[in-house]
């Protein structure tokens, strides 16, 4: 079933993408999984505890060759799989891994005659693994939650019947229907009366929403009262929920600077040590005047242990997934680590108005029609919206669908051709023969048509209608500020936006009221899509600016790619300006930028912290190391535990909150 590969997919890719960072091949840096991952550790503690206890209290027969072979049963259940892996390495031309580095150091000290400290490094070697696949199962935990939401099946109706089906058999407008407690199985439209649902699939939000006929529902959303009917919109493989899947699934496929930096400098970094330990065993020949090959040797293979540069690479990819599934739980969707890094460098946001900080959900206030000089209209009120809404009917703005709500008195069965809608103005076509405008003032003295100054004089949101180029009247559209837009700018100031730009295609007259309630200082409305690109173009060229543009509309799509930071509003957003984007806000909340700018910089913050502390202290105990002061135990710590201190740290990215 396509649910299933998705599955198997998924998982794979992020596998293979944290495998990769810790040793850079394909190949597990974990041990060899087995039903209890634990069992190899426990059986080699348990056994090494023993030898050293017998060693402690001198246990007469645990000498020579039986203290050997019962260290080197203490070894294999964690060295085996190591090395192993460090022999696949070296047949696909990789020498240098970090596999290769703890076998040389671990093989060598049981030559040393050292096997206690042989023993215990790879056995720390390997519970520090397990902690790192525990790790990495819990931020791969969101994503597990993201792929159980989608439904097993669907109960179509078919043949005067509904049948069950797996959902990626259900057609673009098939009746599904939906009973209480069971999940929509694809996105569609509701055609029953209401509804009540769970949402927190698409909108990380688990109270109830409502939704009335015609609304949209989406894949993964739970009914919680009454059965319910959905017309199908979407295929399966094309639902929202496909889409998160599919955005969070490639998201680390955009590394950061910060990732790709350290990965390119372990891959340099390995080599040299490697290089140093053996230049640590030969070189004191020529320059100390009583050297001991054993003392030289046993200090390069503390060194080898002490460079193993695992905290390093696997905390920062880490560090950063944990960012991206901390950000997914919260509504908010990066479409790559690399714009996480970015928006801690923000400074500037310039945003759309119409369904960013506002509702974009629109309501008929007035009709107006325009007279001939003796106040006479030309035309009839339920003329006029007959010939709007034929118009309007092939338009997905959100205008427009206020218009085709409407209550028509008398439907005239007017019909629309020929219809082109131009971005940021409006829309022109042929209505029963005539040639009709519906939009702003801009488009209608494009083709010279007047438009009276008593329109012209209101600073509400208007659609303006023209038939055959004589100006016919107007209707006012009410337009609402969402309940946490005011909340949303004072955030932005918090996180360190220095400034703040509301850019709209709405007249300016409503742009600079809008901005005004919203104590936004720089406004500029009646902008058409590539007036808002310059505007951004322009912003980009001060100097340090980093700009993201907040948006949700088709017009908005190519200021959100030539931005730095694109950010789409995710539920009443067109697919393309959500295709185009670089962060989703899910839940349509303006609140969830400074959210998503907070959580990118305690990700960043965390990364930093883990390449500090895995400098700081492996340079420290390698000079101890180099210089006879440091031992196997020391050499342990300086590997696992600033490795397991690193992932530790990295994992509570997964459990802060940002309210």
């Amino acid at each position: 079933m396509m649910r299933e590969n998705r599955k198997t997919d998924t998982t794979d890719v992020h596998a293979h993408e944290m495998d990769e960072g810790c040793c850079g091949s394909g190949d597990s840096c974990s041990t060899e999984k087995s039903n209890n991952p634990y069992l190899p550790a426990i059986l080699s503690f348990t056994l090494l505890l023993a030898g050293m206890a017998m060693d402690y209290f001198e246990v007469p027969f645990f000498q020579g060759w039986v203290r050997l072979i019962w260290y080197v049963a203490a070894y294999i259940p964690v060295g085996f799989p190591v090395m192993k892996m460090g022999w696949n390495a070296i047949l696909k031309g990789q020498f240098f891994t970090e596999f290769f580095l703890m076998t040389v150091a671990t093989v060598g000290a049981f030559v040393l005659g050292e096997y206690p400290e042989g023993v215990t490094v790879m056995l720390f070697y390997a519970v520090g693994e397990l902690f790192q696949d525990a790790a990495v199962s819990r931020a791969k935990g969101n994503i597990q939650a993201l792929l159980d939401v989608r439904p097993n099946e669907a109960r179509v109706f078919r043949n005067e019947e509904y049948v069950t089906v797996v959902p990626d058999e259900v057609k673009i407008g098939e009746k599904v229907q939906v009973r209480v407690g069971e999940k929509i199985p694809i996105d569609g439209i509701l055609l029953s009366e209401k509804a009540s649902l769970n949402t927190a699939a698409i909108s990380g939000e688990s109270k109830p929403t409502s939704a009335i006929k015609g609304a949209k529902v989406f894949e993964g959303s739970i009914n919680l009262d009454g059965v319910v009917e959905v017309e199908s919109s979407k295929e399966f493989k094309d639902s929202s929920i496909a889409r998160i899947l599919d955005m969070v699934q490639n998201a680390t496929a955009r590394k950061s600077k910060t990732e790709l930096f350290i990965r390119k400098f372990a891959r340099i970094y390995t080599p040299i040590v490697v290089y140093l330990a053996i230049a640590l065993t030969l070189l004191p020949y020529f320059f100390v005047e009583i050297y001991v090959f054993q003392d030289w040797l046993y200090r390069a293979l503390v060194f080898l242990v002490i460079s193993c540069p695992c905290a390093l690479v696997i905390s920062i990819p880490l560090g950063y997934f944990g960012g991206l599934g901390a950000a997914s739980r919260n509504g908010i969707l990066f479409k790559g680590a690399s714009f996480l890094d970015t928006m801690t460098k923000l400074n500037t946001i310039a945003m759309d108005k119409t369904g960013t900080v506002t509702k974009g959900v629109f309501k008929i206030r007035d009709i107006v029609l325009h007279g001939n000089g003796q106040n006479e209209s030309t035309i009839t009120q339920n003329e006029l919206m007959n010939y709007l809404a034929a118009l309007e009917s092939q338009s997905t703005h959100p205008i427009a669908k206020a218009i085709m709500d409407f209550h028509l008195k008398e439907d005239l069965g007017f019909s629309a051709t020929e219809v082109t809608e131009v971005a940021g103005m409006g829309l022109k076509g042929t209505v029963n023969g005539k040639t009709v405008f519906a939009g702003n003032e801009t488009l209608l003295t494009a083709h010279g048509i007047r438009v009276p100054d008593t329109a012209l004089a209101i600073a509400d949101s208007l659609v303006m209608i023209a038939i055959d180029d004589v100006f016919v009247g107007y209707v006012t559209i009410a337009d609402e500020l969402k309940d946490d837009a005011g909340q949303a700018v004072l955030e932005m100031k918090k996180t360190g936006i220095t400034n703040i730009i509301m850019l709209s295609g709405d007249t300016d007259a409503i742009t600079q009221g809008v901005a005004k309630k919203l104590n936004i200082k720089n406004a500029k409305g009646g902008l058409l899509p590539e007036d808002k690109l310059d505007e951004v173009e322009r912003l980009k060229k001060k100097p340090r600016a980093t700009v993201a543009f907040v948006g949700d509309g088709i017009n908005d799509a190519p200021v959100l790619a030539a931005s730095d930071v694109g950010i789409a509003m995710g539920g009443l957003g067109s697919d393309v300006a959500i295709e185009t984007a670089d962060v989703i806000i899910q839940t349509d909340q303006p609140t969830k930028v400074a959210q998503a700018i907070e959580i990118a910089k305690s990700t960043r913050r965390i990364v930093w912290q883990n390449i500090a502390l895995a400098f700081g202290v492996k340079a420290f105990v390698l000079l101890l190391g180099a210089s006879g002061m440091a031992t196997m135990w020391e050499a342990v710590f300086a590997d696992v535990g600033v490795a397991l201190l690193a992932i530790l740290n990295a994992v509570r990215l997964q459990h802060m909150k940002w309210d």
